[in-house]
């Protein structure tokens, strides 16, 4: 028999934790699903601090505070990968490898995913010295020597940013020249902190068990193996969406993100979208939770909306 809530939030991080606190407290009935452990990307940070209210705290630790408190209202959890959505108005259908759902509004909060080198020691190292967001982690590289791989916007916009705290940044791209926008490379260009290693192709991630010590590449032009110094290595080789099952709601733009108004409404009345999958710059835990807790409140307006709609064809 399939399961009826007011709202399904689609994705446990921290935008849809938010979502379904806000949604349950206004005395909705919610369910969260994900594919994994609740807590998203937070279970794969060591440590956050530039999260308020702590100068520090563990990822896996935040996440667990934040499902307690989205929990408290009465929001469901249970486990399943979201196959499809459907949209027949009044309500929704989702459908999971675990079975049908259906609600009146729909949050997607499925996140993004970084692309990944694929080479060896970058998940033994994750965590330890591997990152994907400089915001997150550079702080934990001051005085320090880092590589940063890419050649993109996100690549030179985040070796900016770590040229104000590590002692040296080397960017490593596959080309021999860069793709991201003339402004940016300018900005690197000048920066004295900043070097480039051209036409590298990167082979492993080293260290000593505990940390990173090298970035080994090969040379594309010589073919010959180089080694390069490093503390940490920020890898931005491209990100994606998570969205592919709600790719025949039609709310998808070209590259696969889903935009939104600023109450995170989509273009489909009733389905609204929060976090990472969202088109936008800025990914992070504070602007997710912030998404979250608007969605919600949108959620119940628009459940309110379409009940008053309901009760006028049955006058």
């Amino acid at each position: 028999m399939t399961k009826q809530y007011d709202v399904i939030v689609i994705g446990a991080g921290p935008g849809g934790m938010t979502a379904a606190l806000y949604a349950s407290r206004s005395n909705l009935s919610v369910l969260m699903l994900d594919r994994g452990i609740y807590g998203g990307q937070m279970n794969n940070t060591a440590e956050i601090e530039n999260y308020p209210g702590f100068t520090s705290i563990l990822g896996p630790e935040l996440g667990e505070k934040m499902y307690a408190s989205a929990t408290q209202f009465g929001a469901e959890y249970t486990y399943g990968t979201v196959k499809t959505v459907e949209d027949h108005h009044d309500y929704k259908t989702v459908i999971t490898d675990e079975g049908e759902y259906q609600a009146k509004a729909v949050i997607i909060a499925t996140g993004a995913e970084h692309r990944h080198l694929g080479v060896p020691g970058e998940e033994d190292y994750s965590g330890k010295g591997v990152s994907y967001c400089a915001v997150c982690d550079g702080a934990f590289f001051k005085g320090r020597e880092v590589a940063v791989i890419g050649g993109g916007d996100s690549a030179v916009e985040e070796g900016i940013y770590l040229a104000q705290l590590a002692s040296k940044v080397t960017i490593v791209h596959r080309r021999d020249q860069l793709r991201a926008q003339k402004i940016l490379q300018q900005r690197a260009f000048a920066n004295d902190k900043i070097e480039f290693v051209w036409n590298a192709q990167v082979e492993a991630i080293e260290g000593d068990g505990q940390k990173i010590t090298s970035v080994r590449y090969r040379d594309k032009v010589s073919g010959l193996e180089k080694q390069l110094p490093a503390s940490g290595v920020f890898i931005y080789v491209g990100i994606e969406p998570m969205t592919e099952p709600f790719r025949a709601l039609g709310v998808l733009d070209e590259a696969g993100w889903i935009p939104t108004d600023e109450q995170t409404r989509t273009k489909v009345p009733g389905v609204f979208a929060v976090g990472d999958v969202r088109a936008k710059h800025l990914r992070q835990i504070a602007n997710a939770v912030g998404e979250g807790g608007q969605a919600g409140q949108a959620a119940f307006d628009f459940i309110q909306e379409l009940q008053d709609e309901q009760s006028g064809r049955t006058v």
